[in-house]
């Protein structure tokens, strides 16, 4: 068993300390600042709206638990992923690569595979199905919506643990505006970005464009080549179209695009990354890219007694990754050389995927509901969901096992083993939901929605064996299948909410959820198939603002049952995985947040959140062909709690300039990496600081991300027989500085 590394209780202490200092010093300096200039501003809880469609209501209003992300937050933090954005959601942990191929956020111990979600992002109101696609760069962003527990009844299908939200600015119908920003930092990193909007035609025609180009070395270091391993580089860019004919009909385009051309995997041994962090030795060194194309159509129409909204959504990926799979140098014995650049064993994977949705939505006019009586109104919304989607996956792995007897002869051969995987999948969905509204102080929902799915497969894998030497090799092998099966789901809803004061509400919830089930790509047999994923939610809680609005906090209590649980267990070989169902777990816990503003531009923010996951009796999984008991055990990228606090002061100091400081802490708990819970990463805390002077024009500001130096492992999986402790990772981000700038215009 690897050992955890010690906690660092002095490092959190000093981060805590020297955030309180922080806080107290500016508070001390602090001065009345317009709110036209002062980046800090009190923010009344009934105006932060969920952007959420099928949502929208305000934050102290909806029943469920949620944290919101501002555009004025992305934008002056330098906010660029929806997981930096998530900093002050809690119980929320995200998985990712230092290569930005792959992303899967978790909420209260809720997640999935990055083929079958547990949740879902969604970008101007269209599903990201695949993690491929579900971050990317933050560009001319309004709001993130971080939406906890089971929307399955409006959302259906991959919102088993809620989802996340990205809405960008609308265009401008007024005028002309815009800015320009670069950033430098170490680890020479290089951000310019600019964005303008305009009308074209006034009052009717809006047009936005924003762009940019951002670079980074690598954070860790190949000791082999001396140079850096998991580098990055990439454009992106949007574009909308805003048309208003009438103050009835809207309709906007908005396109977006990334082009990601990223270093290898920044994987090692994970016994030497917690002795030596960030360092790797390579022989090979691979790459990853991804492509991303995604134009979203929305058209709203307002009449007298209903809303109407259409949503067509496009989205294009395409990837390519190869890496050297060992991740070590192998030399070979007797001093022969490998015809493969020296390397053991290389993976050349590409996987595209086009996903076409379509959603047709009505509900009652907007802040018009129905009047049933004096004492009584009614909400409702219905709508019909349709998706396709295409997905094809290639890979060939290249495996060399050159071993010795005297230094020479090889007692072994090589192979190449390749994957080809189609996978079509088409479904529907029905929901309606209502909200009936008594006295002005009782809120009773209900909703349910109903989805089908037809999915097909075709699977294929070959294995060519090559002689090595003279030595005969192996006969070939070649498998090829076709399936199909479809799935059907009935999801309910229930809210009940009571108006305690007009500044204290009180609710419960019961929600179901579900993941689809399907079809695993290049697994071994007997793993093809997988099935649905359910779970019943149930949440209480309540939210309040006091002190004249300067003060908004929230609690939630939940418990949530899975039934046939999704897990990503390993095939057997290295770094490969499939989905499989491994039984029944639960979950509990609790979520605090608050917010206080004691002046027009000092702020206070913080959030908690714990979380208790544990598989039931009966649970197993299916590692390698060998099933295990997990009853008891905690869900693997779970961390026990999360924590975060942090202030902004800002004071004026004449001529219209602004000096501004932001302090943040956020704390995470330990967590494991597999079912096995041998293996876990202990506690660690980040701190980052902010300081600039910003004025209605310009702003320059400097940055220090992980100002301690954390040293962490945010991922890590098993792989035995390789690895000499059984297990790579992959370091977190090292401490980052750097300077900001911009102008607007």
């Amino acid at each position: 068993m690897l050992l955890p590394t010690p906690s660092r209780p002095l490092t959190r202490l000093l981060a805590a300390a020297v955030l309180c200092t922080c806080s107290a010093a500016l508070a001390q300096r602090e001065k009345p600042v317009p709110a036209s200039t002062t980046p800090v501003q009190v923010v009344d809880l009934k105006e932060i709206i969920i952007s959420t469609p099928k949502l929208s209501q305000s934050l102290l209003e909806a029943p469920l638990s949620a944290t919101v992300t501002t555009g004025k937050t992305i934008e002056e933090n330098r906010i660029n992923t929806v997981k930096d954005a998530a900093f002050y959601a809690p119980n929320t942990f995200f998985t990712e690569f230092s290569a930005r191929k792959l992303s899967n956020p978790k909420f209260r111990g809720v997640g999935g595979s990055p083929m079958n979600p547990g949740v879902t992002t969604y970008y101007d109101g269209v599903p990201q199905f695949n993690g491929n696609s579900s971050s990317l760069t933050l560009l001319d962003v309004e709001q993130i919506d971080f939406v906890r527990g089971p929307q399955a009844a409006l959302f259906g299908r991959n919102t088993v643990g809620g989802l996340i939200n990205v809405t960008s600015n609308r265009p401008s119908l007024d005028g002309w505006s815009g800015s320009l920003e670069t950033t430098q930092g170490n680890y020479n990193l290089q951000d310019y970005r600019g964005s303008i909007t305009g009308a074209l035609i006034p009052d009717t025609l809006g047009f936005s464009f924003a762009g940019g180009y951002q670079s980074r070395d690598g954070y860790t270091k190949n000791t082999v080549t001396n140079s850096p391993l998991d580098d990055r580089d990439a454009w992106f860019g949007k574009t909308q179209f805003l048309w208003t004919p009438s103050k009835e009909l809207e309709v906007r385009l908005i396109i977006a695009g990334e082009r990601a051309d990223d270093g290898d995997y920044g994987l090692n041994d994970l016994g030497q990354l917690r002795n030596n962090p960030r360092r790797s030795s390579r022989d090979f060194v691979g790459y990853t890219t991804r492509d991303v194309f995604m134009p979203t159509l929305q058209v709203i129409y307002h009449a007298d007694s209903f809303d109407f909204t259409s949503t067509t959504g496009f989205v294009w990926w395409q990837t390519e990754d190869l890496t050297d799979l060992d991740y070590a140098v192998f030399p070979v014995p007797g001093g022969l050389v490998d015809p493969v650049a020296g390397n053991y064993l290389t993976r050349l994977n590409n996987e595209e995927q086009t996903t076409w949705t379509q959603e047709f939505r009505f509900s009652n006019a907007k802040d018009k509901p129905v009047i049933l009586s004096e004492s009584a109104t009614l909400e409702w919304q219905a709508g019909l969901f349709l998706f396709y989607q295409d997905y094809s996956q290639s890979t060939i792995q290249t495996r060399k096992e050159l071993t010795a007897f005297g230094g020479f002869f090889p007692v072994a051969n090589g192979n190449f083993t390749g994957t080809s995987s189609g996978l079509r999948d088409m479904g529907a969905g029905l929901y309606l939901q209502s909200t009936l509204n008594l006295w002005e102080k009782l809120h009773l929902t209900a909703g349910v929605r109903y989805d089908y799915e037809d999915k097909e497969a075709d699977l294929a894998t070959s294995t060519t064996n090559v002689s090595i030497f003279g030595v005969p090799p192996p006969a070939n092998v070649t498998t090829n299948q076709s399936l199909s099966r479809s799935f059907d789901q009935v999801t309910p809803q229930a809210a009940i909410s009571y108006d305690i004061t007009p500044d204290l509400i009180t609710y419960f919830t019961f929600a179901g959820g579900f993941k689809a089930g399907g079809f695993n790509a290049g697994s071994p047999a007997g793993t093809e198939t997988y099935a649905e994923e359910r779970s019943w939610n149930y949440e209480f809680g309540f939210k309040g603002r006091a002190l004249d609005n300067s003060l908004r906090y929230g609690l939630a209590l939940f418990y949530t049952d899975w039934r046939d649980l999704q897990l990503n267990v390993a095939n057997g070989g290295p770094a490969t995985f499939h989905i499989a169902n491994a039984g029944n777990a639960s979950a509990r816990g609790i979520e605090i947040d608050l917010n206080y503003a004691p002046t027009s531009n000092w702020s206070i923010f913080g959030s908690a959140g714990w979380t208790d996951t544990k598989f039931n009796g009966g649970a197993r999984d299916n590692i390698g062909g060998v099933s295990t008991p997990l009853g008891g055990r905690q869900i693997p990228y779970t961390p026990d709690y999360t924590a975060a606090l942090g202030t902004q002061v800002a004071w004026e100091v004449g001529g219209g300039y602004n000096v501004y400081a932001r302090a943040e802490v956020q704390f995470m708990g330990s967590f494991n990496y597999d079912t096995s819970n041998s293996v876990a990463q202990d506690a660690y805390t980040i701190a980052n600081f902010r300081l600039g002077v910003r004025n209605q024009r310009w702003f320059l500001e400097g940055f220090v991300n992980n100002a301690f130096d954390a040293e962490y492992v945010p991922i890590a999986f098993g792989f035995p027989g390789i690895a000499p402790s059984g297990y790579v990772g992959e370091s977190g981000t090292p401490i980052t500085f750097g300077v900001r700038s911009g102008i607007k215009f």
